[in-house]
């Protein structure tokens, strides 16, 4: 489609050169056939049957080299603009991001800031600042969740900061249940030690709600957290997955 949008654009401005050209013609016709006064009619029928008769100057059709070389562009290329969320102050409202794991394909998620500023903030701003590219998956437990966003890749590493848990059993307000599909922030047992490793819950898990700080969840992609959890194949009853075997988190991008 893009490279027909761009020959029909380029081919437009080839046939506007094209009739422009002719017009002229036509002109110049005229004012010769006015100035020669001795011309007989017979001429003059000739000379008008001749530019009648000029041949039709098909548009050449531009290749998509072509007409970006002459400066046109297909609109849909816009279309990946990067939003930039304001995280100077804690966010508001429903955000959405995309996780993209490689090998396995995009996992889509909401991010709830009217429930858990703070965490959904954090996180906003650690994938901003592409903290989380090429991260990895490290603990996988197939019927209960997937961890990842440690730079260590062993559990014990983090951003550099912590932030306050919103969790009920800390003082905060938080109705998201951890049931499948759910988004939360892991921790120590400071309540206050979430930094920037999240995980995803594969099957409820209601007995984290007022423990953990849960900020949104997934709307698309549960399948692919199914099967990244059925080919884990941790070291541990913990969930440790080998360095190597660890899924990659190619991406994470902010939607709105």
């Amino acid at each position: 489609m893009k490279s027909r949008v761009l020959a029909v654009l380029f081919a437009a401005m080839l046939a506007a050169g094209t009739l422009a050209g002719c017009g002229s013609k036509a002109a110049e016709n005229t004012e010769t056939k006015t100035e020669d006064t001795k011309e007989d009619t017979n001429d003059a029928e000739n000379d008008k049957d001749t530019s009648e008769a000029e041949p039709t100057v098909t548009p050449k059709m531009a290749t998509e080299e072509e007409a970006e070389a002459a400066g046109f562009t297909d609109a849909s290329e816009n279309d990946d603009a990067i939003v930039v969320l304001d995280t100077s102050r804690e966010l508001t409202g429903i955000h959405h991001a995309d996780i993209n794991i490689r090998d396995y394909g995009e996992i889509q998620v909401e991010l709830d800031a009217d429930t858990a500023p703070v965490t959904v903030t954090n996180f906003v701003k650690l994938v901003q600042d592409q903290f989380y590219d090429g991260l990895t998956f490290w603990r996988i437990m197939d019927g209960f969740m997937m961890q990842g966003g440690d730079p260590k890749g062993n559990g014990t590493g983090g951003s550099g900061e912590t932030i306050k848990g919103e969790f009920s059993s800390n003082g905060v307000d938080n109705d998201i249940s951890h049931t499948r599909g759910t988004i939360s922030m892991a921790r120590s047992t400071d309540p206050d030690s979430a930094s920037s490793q999240f995980f995803i819950v594969q099957s409820d898990s209601t007995f984290l709600d007022g423990d953990y700080a849960a900020f949104g969840h997934v709307t698309e992609g549960m399948d692919i957290v199914d099967k990244i959890c059925k080919e884990a194949k941790p070291t541990d009853d913990n969930g440790s997955i080998k360095a190597d075997e660890q899924p990659v988190i190619e991406s994470i991008r902010i939607i709105d």
